[in-house]
């Protein structure tokens, strides 16, 4: 860390920190000084917060006592900032993976990813599996075979959306979605079946689209009541384009924490995504809907934005694949702009060889503030085709988490060494705490920024209380907080470039609590609880910040049968090694998955 002075702490030269087991460096726990808030408790906070001279004071201390201002805004560095964590790329050729040209169709790109999958027998696994999702493949084998059609699915599809958000069920997985758009859509993928002409493996199935992407004919709400009626809706996102160039069913816009602004996924305008294996607890923010679909048998598939986790955590609460590429990867146009330089599109999935076969559709051309796009390289994917794997673990950060997911992940690692001989190397990555706060300094000056001129207007008073809360701290963030940030950011980036030096990807658990329960009073004002929200938020943060390839797979349960994730994190462009490193996790813990108490079999007896 370094020495308190003048309420900053003078931060070592990176070159000076050592990166060992051993390091003199001190993990810092989060040290959250805030209680939780709901109901009528947050409203009067809220007040307080927006009277001007009172609203100042509370957020001087806020960020004074949750350290902000002693870590991040006076902290002493010789590092310049980085403000955007595009990184270099060289090509290098790499066993076992299949390397695209540029400029191939979605529909081909996905093909190229059909040629990396192994043969699998269904009726086999069913045998060795207690619980099996259907997958993508499942689907277009039923439709080519003529067991059911696309129609039949939409239809079940509907009737388990109006089911599941019924009186009794209260599931809240959808904000919008159109029954006529749905069986359009599954209409023309059944004459193409039955023309014997489906446009890739993709024709016909489900996908849902997190409420913060494009997608017609949906408005995008972002989670509020207030943003879709100030920036409408004109066309789809680029990766929504490209999934539905390859006849995908875009079945609507899945429910998140308004803004993006929480990790519970608690929403007080369209009701709280519940969890499918626990319908009293949260499915996790922000993309909620999009990991409960999928958990509960809806889609195989769903999308959302990660800015801060937001696919990967609600994916780890809720059982399924969460996998975010490198920054820069997926085109982002069109996708709401609450944080430019932390948030990507990512991929929610019932397994991981679903994630590669979206991710192979979605991977496009260059943004424009990249030169050139580094060529899709996909996995071949084996169970057991890689040997001398590093798995780099600090064990500290590791460590901070509940007993229950410490010790699934911990016998997660040793089964990933006995079975393959993977290598655990042990590392320190240092200021774990002080990158956790300069990226909520990041994420919620690009927010701010980005709807200032619409919260003026109506969008504070039409937002929920929580998000209320959040808004006036991101507003409170100055000039110094954010270049202060953007210097962390910097030294976090050369950190990280060591420690990939000395091993393939990072492993973590990915959340540091399971899913908690929803609390009545938070049904209508939203949540403030900032100490389970920095505990998922934990092991999140180096994939954002710094823009690394990041995955989440299901490993097991805690002792009341919620689901656990574990995380690999991945170096700059390596999603084809990371995605052979999730199937090679997923392998050894399928066997174990467990239905959930909310599933829908839309394939039925096929």
């Amino acid at each position: 860390m370094g020495l308190i002075k003048d309420n900053g702490v003078v931060y070592k030269s990176v070159n000076d920190v050592d990166l060992g087991p051993n390091t003199d460096q001190t993990y810092l726990h989060a040290d959250v000084k805030a209680p939780r808030m709901a109901g009528l408790i947050a409203k009067v906070f809220v007040w307080f917060l927006e009277m001007k001279l009172i609203g100042n004071i509370l957020l001087y201390f806020l960020k004074k006592n949750n350290r902000i201002q002693q870590l991040v805004s006076y902290g002493v560095m010789e590092d310049s900032p980085l403000y955007v964590p595009l990184h270099p790329y060289e090509d290098f050729e790499e066993e076992e993976v299949k390397s695209l040209s540029h400029g191939l169709s979605p529909a081909e790109q996905v093909q190229h990813a059909m040629d990396c999958l192994p043969f699998s027998d269904t009726k086999l696994q069913d045998s060795y599996f207690s619980f099996r999702r259907w997958k993508i493949l499942d689907y277009s084998r039923a439709y080519a075979s003529r067991h059911i059609t696309p129609l039949v699915v939409a239809e079940r599809l509907i009737s388990a959306i109006e089911q599941s958000s019924g009186p009794g069920m209260d599931m809240s997985f959808f904000i919008s979605y159109e029954a006529r758009d749905i069986l359009r859509q599954a209409t023309e993928s059944t004459l193409r079946y039955q023309r014997g002409e489906p446009i890739s493996v993709l024709d016909g199935v489900p996908i849902a689209i997190k409420d913060e992407i494009d997608c017609m004919p949906y408005p995008t709400t972002g989670g509020s009541k207030w943003l879709h009626k100030l920036r409408p809706c004109k066309e789809d996102a680029c990766c929504v384009k490209r999934l539905r160039s390859c006849g995908a069913i875009l079945v609507g816009k899945t429910n998140m924490h308004e803004l993006g602004a929480g990790t519970s996924g608690i929403n007080p305008h369209y009701g709280t995504s519940r969890n499918p294996y626990n319908p009293k607890r949260i499915s996790g923010g922000s993309s909620s809907g999009s990991a409960a679909v999928v958990c509960a048998g809806l889609c195989p598939v769903a999308l959302g934005v990660d800015g801060g986790g937001s696919v990967r955590m609600p994916a780890a609460l809720c059982g399924v694949v969460g996998f975010k590429p490198s920054f820069g990867r997926i085109p982002h146009s069109g996708v709401l702009p609450l944080n430019w330089t932390v948030g990507m599109v990512g991929v929610l999935a019932g397994t991981v060889e679903d994630s590669l076969i979206v991710y192979a559709a979605m991977s496009g051309q260059p943004e424009p503030h990249q030169s050139t796009m580094p060529r899709l390289k996909l996995p071949m994917l084996k169970h057991s085709n890689m040997s001398s794997i590093r798995l780099a673990k600090s064990d500290e950060w590791f460590n901070d988490c509940s007993d229950d997911i410490r010790a699934c992940c911990l016998r997660a690692l040793a089964s990933l060494r006995k079975l393959y001989g993977w290598e655990t190397v042990e590392v320190t990555i240092p200021d774990i705490e002080v990158m956790r706060l300069a990226h909520y300094v990041t994420i919620g000056s690009e927010c701010t920024a980005s709807i200032a001129h619409h919260l003026e207007n109506k969008g504070r008073s039409e937002s929920g209380w929580d998000v209320r809360v959040a808004l006036s701290i991101y507003g409170s963030f100055d000039s110094r907080d954010y270049l202060n940030a953007q210097r962390i950011r910097n030294r976090q980036m050369k950190f990280h470039e060591k420690i990939f030096s000395m091993a393939d990807v990072i492993v973590s658990p990915m959340v540091g609590v399971t899913a908690y329960e929803i609390k009545d009073d938070a049904q209508e004002t939203g949540e403030l609880d900032y100490v389970n929200g920095a505990a998922l938020v934990r092991y999140s943060i180096a994939g954002n910040f710094l823009g690394l390839p990041a995955v989440t797979v299901p490993v097991g349960y805690d002792r009341l049968g919620l689901p656990i994730g574990i995380q690999f994190i991945g170096k700059p462009w390596s999603e084809a090694k990371l995605i052979q490193i999730a199937y090679a996790m997923e392998a050894l813990c399928e066997a174990e998955y467990k239905k959930p108490q909310v599933f829908y079999d839309l394939l039925g007896e096929c």
